[in-house]
């Protein structure tokens, strides 16, 4: 039953909690960067490596997906960069004697962070029921019989999954290989977090990512965040934050949490503020919405702006725009214009006086841009969040115009590369007319699975292979405790990793562990050394070459992996080319190129451009690629993103990644920016709320899903912990709490996993 909600006076930080009074960025970060190169042993050349970093000639960082400028700083890296490149560049070794001294039941034990800390992989490994261990094993007879199992079975049951760090040629013949077998199923790791926005900016815009560059952040007076926490994801975008503000940009913030980044950052790299204790104030406005409460801002914004434009026709809303670019605006104004400000407060869990002092930024800005993360993706009218911040843009003509657009900070490195080279269960992704040209395969005509539906396969036994391309799926999926259990039930599971993760200890019928270079490492082939290639969130492509010595001599490249693979499990055919492929990396960007002429033209001619070179985004020309050839203003359905109003015994649950985290990697127990030490077996719950429940600070307590599917869902031995929250949700940590979401708990139209907004009950005992 709906209840009526607590107002919470969002503006400020709750003294009586834990907070980090430091900014972002400063000492801080150096002391962070400082522990993990304590606690890690890495080689003496890490600081030239590291120095050299998100440049030109140099690796591009394996952590977040933000843009390198063409003129970089002296150091063009931040905390979590640095953290995740040492962290590759580990002496410490995982080999086949730690896997001879471990049982997989043993190794069930360790932590993650214990488990991924124990180094690098250094040789093809199959798993070995009888004594339940990785044993070594020969490349050649891994392919051989990786290859014999993929031929056995049909095509559609076999799932190849890929994380974001693979560079855009072993995606490319990733995906390649995966239409040369005949199916899509194609998941990737942007399922779980930015899918909605591949889905739904294609739908609203005609584009499925953002449509910013970084000069638009020279020359907006304005941006709105919603959703994003810069400081712990993207720190190095403060640096594009901090200038805006100082030429006097006006920053706006709706998040449930105070996050230290986007209230106030201190530039390392600024003497003056690093001698002084200085900062600069990123946000001038900053607002706690309630978890799946974006909605209803949107509405009050709009409303704002409606009513600006009635009190002086022609000034505000730009008809123009509207008229010659847009369909649907009337429709979407009518249900704005349906929704009352009690609901809108209600449901935002902000006051009218709140929204319409943001409003007033926007409406003073002549340009504009909309930034979000994971806090509009992860709900399940996520497409709904998205339609109503573009419907918010549009108003004022705030797309394709420089310094207006709307920006998603995507999570990995490569992650949206990968989906531009044809990693996904669609068609589309892939241009079948070009596979036939060029390699005379026949087209897919069945669309493939994305994470959810695989899992779904995987339960009902439809699924019999899973090969992951890095990453840690089992950790990143919802819905744990079920999907673990149906693993074993696999014929055949391959992990090609760097260093050993949770996903590795969940055998299946045949299991083999094959270790790939790093983006750190030297990729060595018989052309001689080879560079790779990766896209960041701002459509921007760039070379990385790797200098580190690899972790030993039986490591193979990422792309030499999938090709062995690849020409095991394939009949011959001279157009697969796979020994020439890994011989020699330009041909591979060649035949992108040859795929995606418009966007990849002379790849390698521009491989190596100062800043990346751009692959194109036709909302910059005003081009929507629509159906209607129109872009599309969404009409308000609702103002929750929430999939069920809590009852009066739940809460709302919004999952966390810390500071010393990168996806489902844990580099350390420090969540400094929160001001949280020490475990991560802890819900966050408003102080008040704490009282209201009866709870104390310490207990521990029990999370359990509120979603009634006939599945209990639980997570024990949470440790209460006070922390500036709006009432009626609760916080805690990915991928710890995974196992609360249901599979079918999703963005509606993209099956994005709703983490940032799962109904649940606490239990004292």
């Amino acid at each position: 039953m709906a209840q009526d909600r607590n107002q919470h006076t969002a503006t400020g930080q709750d003294p009586g909690v834990p907070h980090d009074d430091a900014p972002s960025g400063g000492w801080g970060s150096l002391k962070g960067v400082a522990g993990i190169a304590q606690d890690t042993p890495v080689p003496t050349r890490a600081l030239g490596i590291l120095a050299k970093l998100n440049k030109p000639g140099g690796v591009m960082c394996s952590s977040c997906a933000w843009a390198k400028p063409a003129k970089p700083h002296t150091f063009e890296f931040c905390e979590n960069g640095a953290k995740a490149t040492l962290w590759e560049l580990d002496e410490r070794r995982a080999d086949a004697a730690f896997f001879a001294s471990h049982t997989l039941a043993e190794l069930r034990g360790l932590h993650d962070h214990d488990l991924e800390a124990s180094g690098r992989l250094t040789e093809p490994m199959r798993y070995d029921a009888a004594s339940d261990r990785y044993v070594p094993v020969g490349w050649d007879e891994a392919f051989a019989e990786i290859g014999a199992e993929l031929r056995a079975m049909d095509p559609k049951a076999a799932v190849f999954y890929a994380s974001g760090h693979a560079g855009l040629e072993a995606s490319y013949l990733y995906a390649l290989f995966a239409r040369a077998m005949g199916h899509q199923n194609l998941p990737q790791s942007s399922n779980m977090c930015h899918e909605t926005t591949s889905v739904n900016l294609q739908s609203f815009i005609g584009t499925p990512v953002g449509t910013c560059t970084l000069e638009d952040f020279d020359q907006c007076d304005a941006i709105l965040f919603f959703g994003q926490n810069t400081g712990t994801n993207s720190p190095r975008f403060l640096h594009q934050l901090k200038d805006a503000v100082k030429r006097g940009c006006r920053i706006v913030t709706f998040n449930p949490l105070r996050e230290r980044g986007l209230i106030e950052f201190a530039d390392p790299q600024s003497p003056l503020q690093m001698l002084t204790g200085g900062a600069t104030e990123i946000s001038e406005q900053y607002y706690q919405v309630r978890p799946g409460g974006d909605i209803a801002v949107i509405a009050g914004l709009m409303k704002c702006v409606l009513a600006a434009e009635a009190a002086a026709p022609g000034t505000v809303v730009d008809r123009a725009f509207i008229e010659a670019e847009t369909e649907g605006y009337a429709d979407t104004v009518a249900a704005v214009e349906g929704f009352g400000w009690d609901e809108i407060e209600r449901q935002s869990g902000l006051t009218r006086a709140m929204i319409e002092q943001a409003a007033r930024v926007f409406i003073g800005a002549t340009r504009a841009i909309g930034i979000y993360g994971m806090g509009l993706t992860q709900h399940v009218h996520g497409w709904l969040n998205l339609g109503m911040l573009c419907n918010l843009l549009m108003m004022r003509g705030m797309m394709g115009r420089p310094g207006c657009g709307i920006s998603p900070v995507r999570g990995h490195s490569n992650v949206q590369g990968q989906r531009t080279v044809g990693i996904g269960e669609k068609s589309a992704h892939m241009p079948a007319d070009r596979l036939h040209a060029l390699f005379g395969i026949a087209p897919v005509e069945e669309e493939g699975m994305n994470a959810v539906h695989a899992m779904q396969g995987l339960l009902e036994g439809r699924v019999r292979a899973v090969v992951s391309l890095g990453g840690n799926l089992l950790r990143a999926l919802p819905d744990r405790a079920r999907i673990e259990a149906a693993w074993p039930r696999l014929r055949l599971s391959v992990q090609i990793a760097t260093k050993p993760n949770r996903s590795h200890l969940v055998p299946a019928e045949v299991s083999y562990l094959l270790p790939c270079l790093g983006r750190t490492d030297r990729d060595d082939q018989a052309s001689g050394p080879q560079a790779v290639s990766m896209e960041d969130s701002l459509s921007h492509i760039y070379g990385s070459i790797g200098t580190a010595e690899p972790p030993g001599p039986r490591v193979m490249s990422e792309l030499a992996i999938v090709a062995g693979i690849a020409a095991a499990t394939l009949p011959p055919d001279p157009r697969l080319a796979w020994a020439d492929w890994t011989a020699d990396y330009d041909r591979v960007r060649d035949l992108i190129a040859r795929t995606f002429p418009d966007q990849f033209h002379d790849f390698n001619d521009r491989l190596f451009q100062p800043g990346g070179f751009y692959r194109g985004n036709p909302v910059r020309d005003r081009v929507w690629k629509t159906p209607s050839g129109k872009a599309q203003f969404t009409p308000p359905t609702t103002l929750s993103a929430l999939g069920q109003d809590p009852g009066a015994d739940e809460m709302t649950l919004i999952t966390l990644r810390s500071n010393d985290q990168f996806n489902t990697t844990i580099y350390g127990f420090s969540d400094r920016l929160r001001g949280l030490e020490g475990g991560r077996d802890v819900v966050l719950i408003n102080r008040d709320e704490i009282a209201r429940l009866g709870l104390a600070e310490g207990q521990r307590v029990s999370l359990v899903c509120a979603v009634s599917d006939g599945v209990e869902r639980r997570v024990d031995r949470l440790r209460v912990t006070g922390y500036d929250l709006p009432p009626f949700c609760v916080a805690g940590y990915y991928p710890e709490l995974n196992p609360l979401v249901p599979l079918g708990y999703h963005e509606e139209r993209s099956q994005t996993p709703a983490y940032k907004g799962t109904p649940v009950r606490i239990e004292a005992g």
